[in-house]
């Protein structure tokens, strides 16, 4: 089918810009989608924008929280076995790029950005089949299907790694960095110890498992209690939604000694600013922070992921030597080991912190956000 340009020079709409922002499914591309959002409206206090993301996911909710309009498609990504939903997932498809065309048709928007996730394929499609300037936003080192299917038909393509050239055209690839939390790096120590109730002469471990949790951190780290107890670190653990209920009971007993559960650290800033070391999952986002703050991190890829894409995010910080590597099947025996090591060490820290430094891209949001200006210029 041609491609029909519904934009001209001679027909380019007034101000203000009318952006649509598809795709989610976890935090890692909500956090992205929604700070491009902000620094968008930051220059264009009026500019209109519009979310688009997969109804039941996280973005329905996250959204919305942020302060945005979303409004949401029926679709779903293939399941890894023949399952009855799998049957149904050409007829989403169908009607998913038919009502992402729709709202485009409605809409009228300048540019249109896919940050990953379901919904973010039936709105590019939909956007680049009219010759709408579009956007993809690729997170991770290894890029997702959906975007190495699309990046031939995109005008842009920001990435967060070196080497992507293996995955998309050389001629539309950008290096941004990801957008992050424009106060992530804002809090104080002090601030931050007052704000926990952590004492200045004990280290501090900051565990996180990404906006879900991660099983495997959660049950080591249970296990691992009396031995932080013992060592004299104060502890900071985000389970998750789901884990927490066990985890408040298996922390009750060393609350006096600094360790507290958290279902969901809403200062980030200042859990960043308090740790002396943190355990992470290696989602996009989270590497991403790690870089910019400079904390010494262990990192434990989730195996449960595409294309195992966690563990290649986290060797493109070890291969520097700015990250530790625990494998998810090794955590349950050494992740303790080595994060006890890493804090008695602090020779270690400082040369992975200063390794982290020139892998972070403070500008990630505000250079997306150029590209995306420069985009909409070019109608």
């Amino acid at each position: 089918m041609p491609k029909t340009t519904l934009y001209s020079a001679s027909s380019q709409p007034p101000r203000p810009y009318r952006v649509i922002i598809s795709g989610g499914g976890t935090g890692g591309h909500i956090f992205p989608a929604v700070a491009i959002a902000n620094e968008l409206r930051r220059r264009q206090p009026d500019a209109e924008i519009l979310f688009v993301g997969a109804h039941g996911r996280m973005e329905m909710t996250r959204v919305p929280e942020a302060g945005y309009q979303i409004v949401g498609l029926d679709i779903a990504g293939l399941q890894r076995r023949l399952t009855p939903q799998n049957l149904l997932f050409p007829m989403k498809v169908f009607r998913s790029v038919r009502k992402a065309g729709k709202l485009l048709e409605e809409f009228k928007p300048d540019a249109v950005v896919g940050v990953g996730g379901y919904a973010s394929a039936p709105v590019l499609l939909a956007a680049t089949s009219r010759n709408i300037p579009s956007l993809i936003q690729e997170q991770n080192s290894y890029a997702g299907l959906v975007n190495k299917l699309l990046s031939r038909r995109v005008d842009r393509i920001c990435v967060a790694y070196d080497g992507m050239e293996k995955f998309f055209p050389t001629d539309k690839l950008v290096l941004t960095g990801n957008p992050v939390r424009t106060e992530i790096t804002s809090g104080s120590r002090a601030e931050a110890l007052q704000f926990f109730g952590l004492s200045p002469e004990k280290k501090t471990l900051l565990v996180i498992g990404g906006s879900l949790g991660a099983r495997t951190l959660n049950e080591a780290t249970a296990a691992a209690l009396p031995r932080l107890r013992e060592a004299g670190i104060q502890l900071l653990w985000q389970t998750g939604k789901l884990y927490y209920p066990q985890a408040a009971g298996q922390i009750q007993p060393f609350a006096a000694d600094h360790l507290q559960a958290l279902e969901f650290v809403q200062r980030m800033d200042l859990a960043y600013a308090a740790a002396d070391v943190v355990i992470s999952r290696a989602g996009a986002l989270s590497v991403s922070e790690l870089c910019l703050t400079g904390k010494p991190s262990i990192l434990v890829p989730s195996p449960n992921v595409a294309e195992d894409h966690q563990t290649k995010n986290a060797m493109a910080l070890v291969s520097k030597k700015a990250a530790l590597l625990v494998t998810d099947a090794e955590a349950p025996v050494q992740l303790y080991d080595e994060a006890l090591r890493l804090l008695s060490n602090p020779d270690q820290q400082l040369e992975l912190s200063r390794n982290l430094s020139p892998l972070a891209f403070p500008h990630a949001t505000e250079t997306i956000v150029d590209e995306l200006l420069a985009l909409v210029a070019r109608v």
